[in-house]
């Protein structure tokens, strides 16, 4: 938008207005019945030069003989006219305006022109769309929305800001006790992006937390900035992301590139920013219930509760697949359990309570307050409700309330799991929201959620980092220059990287060049015109004589005048990969993973953004699979943490003082051996802008 001090008072006008010019018939009539519906006390102007009136109100000819300057304008036009009555909302100095008509940019070159145009045309109005539905605001009534929704007048709730129009349409009929505050479909998103949202939205203290539906994101800069001023307010964000960037460089030759791809940037980006991000819209409805509810988890320590076997199992199970952890019981809270139930039952966590105290308010809720006080992070008690056409359900009543009670007594973290999404009534969930109690619709959502809410919390915790430095995102437009393997060796060991002692010579001179090197050696063919020496036949290893070098060298000779003599580095305990890749909208990512052999055996990599504290470059690290072979896997020899860290750290320095012209970096592999042995660099590929070198 163009002005950024005053765009989010238009765009925070626009959903909230006083006053609605519609512009249109079909679908501006029905945007008239659906403000009628849910209870809008405004002004609202139809405009339509060929109807007297629209929905019981009187018609305007033109935007500009109404009666004063609208705050929202929706606008169900085809195209051409879309544009024109966009202007004219302008010039009468409308806030804002939706733009529901389609064939703008997503219908290609001259949709795209199109879209262009309205953006001009709309001056410095708010603009949402084209090629969406618009916006509701169940907290103050409006319904700049042309079709049936399922949501309801609340106090307070989460906002949803959706890039898909059916996708919103069908989490408004969710039944599952979420109070939704706002629902905005963007579309197009033709002027501001996801951030400007955002802002608007967090400076209504009615809003608990937000949720964001992402095909494609325009500004990570505004976002990172927008996400970072919603965690100073609590105000959690979880996010869904469907579709892939366009964004970074078309040409890679590192294997760390293939690696950083799209979700692999977005997820990093997430992370960096302590946004959870929901592997399904199911899962992204029941994580902001739990924020709605409670708000972030402070860790991950997880009371389970049941009457069942069956389904303590299942809850111990999942929950430790899911991330999370189930401590045993404190012996406080352990007495209390006895003194309940009796000699009976086996007390732990999870707790299969049985039955025998089923039905009987008092003893259920001493059971309850016991693991209520035990200190755990979120305490869940599995219950499914049976159905309310055939089935009685008196005794679930009497445990939810002892439930409801331990829970107002102790104010502690408390969730109702159902295991299946149909076995929570939404009458149920909105009582339990109302108690201060998280319903959740499905055993599985339920514990995702946690994790996801516990991930955000861990990451409040943590100092906000440094966002990335505009130079990172530019395009590098000139040509590119690779450095071969020596220059970049020599380059990245400025920084503090180990790389072994090597010599460059000339093919004749390959064998007299190991005099002072030792033995043994690989020699490798070194131009800049090689990104893959392997694959050519430009690398031979294990070279013990001088002579053996010689032969080596001269069956290079077709790939390059030079070699590279180094030190055959062995003993290592494991490789692994570490990159540097441009992303001209996230900046540069810095990729570690698991090399060598297992690097086409294991999915095991992590993306991080730089810039990276030490503290993030340490869990990327251990987050990975083959983390546990240097911390010594089954009796082995510790690998050296220290100096691993420090290798990765290096590199990621060479790239923040390059970030101006590097496309992209690999170390491959990256050797670490036993503690206090070290760790060193064999093989590295690093490729830089011409421009500005």
């Amino acid at each position: 938008m163009s002005d950024p001090l005053e765009a989010p008072s238009r765009l925070a006008r626009l959903l909230k207005p006083r006053s609605i010019a519609v512009v249109g018939g079909q679908e501006a009539e029905e945007v008239v019945r659906q403000c009628d519906r849910i209870g809008f006390s405004g002004d609202i102007w139809p405009v339509n030069p060929r109807r007297a009136e629209i929905a019981g109100r009187a018609c305007f000819a033109s935007v500009a003989e109404l009666p004063g300057a609208p705050d929202a304008g929706f606008v169900a036009v085809p195209r051409e006219a879309a544009i024109a009555a966009v202007a004219d909302l302008a010039a009468r100095g409308a806030s804002g305006a939706v733009v529901y008509a389609s064939g703008f940019s997503e219908a290609g070159g001259e949709g795209a022109a199109l879209e262009r145009k309205l953006v001009a045309a709309s001056g410095d109005m708010a603009l949402i769309g084209p090629n969406c539905y618009g916006a509701l605001n169940y907290l103050d009534g409006v319904a700049l929305w042309p079709d049936q929704h399922g949501g309801k007048r609340v106090e307070r709730g989460v906002a949803l800001i959706l890039q898909s129009g059916n996708i919103a349409v069908n989490l408004t009929m969710q039944a599952r006790g979420l109070a939704v505050a706002y629902v905005v479909a963007v579309g197009n998103k033709a002027k501001g992006d996801f951030a400007d949202y955002v802002e608007a939205l967090l400076d209504d203290e009615r809003v608990t937390a937000i949720g964001l539906h992402i095909e494609g994101l325009n500004d990570a800069d505004a976002l990172d900035r927008a996400a970072r001023r919603a965690r100073k307010l609590l105000k959690p964000i979880v996010a869904i992301k469907s579709g892939r960037t366009e964004a970074g460089a078309a040409l890679t030759l590192s294997h760390t590139a293939s690696l950083a791809g799209a979700d692999a940037l977005y997820d990093a980006f997430f992370a960096r920013l302590g946004i959870a991000q929901a592997p399904d819209l199911s899962t992204f409805l029941e994580t902001l219930k739990l924020f709605h509810v409670c708000g972030p988890l402070r860790g991950r320590r997880i009371s389970s509760m049941s009457c069942s076997g069956g389904e303590a199992s299942l809850m111990a199970d999942l929950t430790h697949a899911h991330g999370l952890t189930t401590p045993e019981l404190p012996g406080s809270a352990r007495e209390a359990l006895a003194a309940a139930l009796g000699p009976k039952v086996a007390l732990g966590n999870p707790l299969d309570y049985h039955t025998y105290v089923w039905g009987e308010f008092e003893p259920t809720r001493a059971v309850f307050s016991a693991m209520l006080s035990a200190g755990y992070d979120m305490n869940a008690l599995a219950l499914d409700f049976p159905r309310a056409d055939r089935c009685d359900s008196s005794d679930w009543k009497t445990t939810l309330a002892a439930f409801e009670a331990a829970r107002k007594a102790t104010a502690a973290p408390a969730a109702v799991v159902a295991s299946l999404p149909e076995t929570m009534p939404e009458a149920v969930a909105e009582r339990l929201v109302g108690e201060g109690i998280v319903p959740f619709n499905g055993m599985i959502e339920a514990l995702t959620a946690m994790r996801l809410a516990a991930e955000v919390g861990e990451a409040w915790t943590r100092p906000a980092g440094a966002p990335p430095h505009p130079d990172a995102r530019t395009r590098t437009t000139g040509s590119a220059l690779m450095l071969d393997e020596a220059k970049a060796k020599a380059a990245l060991a400025r920084f503090g990287l180990a790389v072994p002692a090597f010599r460059v010579a000339r093919i004749a001179e390959a064998a007299r060049a190991t005099d002072d090197l030792g033995f043994p050696v690989v020699v490798k063919a070194l131009s800049a015109a090689l990104g893959h020496k392997t694959d050519v036949g430009g690398v031979r290893l294990n070279l013990r004589d001088a002579e053996a070098v010689g032969q080596a060298a001269a069956g290079m000779a077709h790939l390059s005048e030079h070699v590279l003599i180094e030190l055959m580095m062995e003993g290592a305990l494991v490789e692994l990969i570490v990159g540097v890749t441009r992303d001209a909208l996230f900046g540069l990512a810095l990729t570690v993973g698991a090399g060598g052999v297992l690097a086409d055996l294991l999915d095991d990599h992590a993306t991080l953004l730089l810039p990276a504290s030490r503290e993030e470059i340490e869990a990327a690290l251990r987050s990975l699979k083959v983390a546990r072979l240097i911390d010594g896997y089954r009796g082995g020899k510790p690998g050296d943490w220290p100096a691993l860290i420090a290798s990765v750290e290096s590199i990621a320095r060479y790239a923040e003082a390059h970030r101006d012209t590097l496309i992209e970096l690999d170390v491959n592999p990256l050797l670490v051996f036993a503690a206090g042995s070290g760790a060193v660099a064999v093989d590295a590929l690093i490729r830089l802008s011409e421009e500005g070198l």
